[in-house]
């Protein structure tokens, strides 16, 4: 790691620096830090712009999707002008226009079986994705290669976070099957709070932020849930369980698994 940081760098992350909690050595773990984040929409855009004006360095952004009008109002980093780019591009620039240090990775695909190997090149991922077949895949690849996970997700006025770390309980512990097809809608059916992602999302980039700096006490078995109608946070505890196929070792591959209806695991 190299502790070497420009006039402009020590200007641009003074108030990184002059905290004992961070200091010149933290703000250089950010900038050598790499981190994906799974979903460049609702969730994933407040991440994205708060890791990268943190200063980590590499952010790898993962969707297949385009923009589209109906996102602006709540997916942050993309605007009118790019209706109809595909979300990793309009993401990228965004980034790029906000601080020149962040290198931005693009992968314009779905997060699968066949493409999840990508997390291998990151420290850190962060699911913003929406959907359980791409939540469980991520849960478990990651428990399985030892790679520290934020999930979160979110529901009209309701949102939730947790992290995932390599010794403490997975998203399967927490969930032990998806729920049925159709059996949560999505928000395109119920709507949104157009500013819940953005707290929510913000409380992932923090949890990022603490694992990379190695700083506070992280939600792992922890799940937060925040209650925009109330203003009220709740935070829940969970264990491992016994009947986790991923934290009983029972599960040593995700090709294993085939990720539809409830996500479940028969090995």
């Amino acid at each position: 790691m190299s502790l070497s940081l420009d006039a402009t760098q020590l200007d641009r992350y003074s108030r990184h620096i002059i905290m004992d909690e961070v200091g010149p050595e933290g703000q250089a773990a950010l900038l050598d830090a790499r981190v994906l984040v799974v979903g460049a929409g609702g969730l994933g855009s407040p991440a994205v712009q708060y890791l990268a004006a943190a200063g980590v360095g590499t952010l790898g952004v993962a969707d297949d999707d385009v923009v589209e009008r109906s996102n602006l109002q709540r997916q942050v980093v993309h605007a009118d002008e790019d209706v109809g780019t595909p979300k990793v591009d309009s993401a990228a620039a965004f980034v790029r226009r906000q601080n020149p240090d962040v290198t931005v990775e693009t992968h314009g695909s779905r997060v699968g079986a066949g493409t999840v190997e990508l997390v291998d090149d990151y420290d850190l991922v962060v699911d913003a994705s929406d959907n359980f077949p791409t939540r469980y895949l991520l849960n478990d690849y990651c428990s399985l290669s030892g790679t520290p996970l934020v999930h979160g997700a979110i529901y009209k006025f309701e949102g939730q976070a947790t992290t995932l770390a390599p010794d403490g309980p997975c998203y399967r512990c927490l969930f032990p099957e998806a729920p049925e097809p159709g059996e949560v809608p999505d928000c395109a059916t119920t709507g949104v709070l157009g500013v819940l992602p953005g707290t929510v999302g913000c409380l992932m980039a923090t949890e990022a932020a603490k694992l990379l700096l190695d700083v506070g006490e992280p939600l792992v078995g922890r799940l937060l849930f925040y209650d925009a109608m109330g203003a009220a946070f709740d935070a829940v505890p969970y264990d491992r369980s016994p009947d986790c196929p991923v934290c009983a070792g029972r599960l040593t591959s995700v090709a294993d698994v085939e990720y539809a209806d409830g996500c479940a695991v028969d090995v």
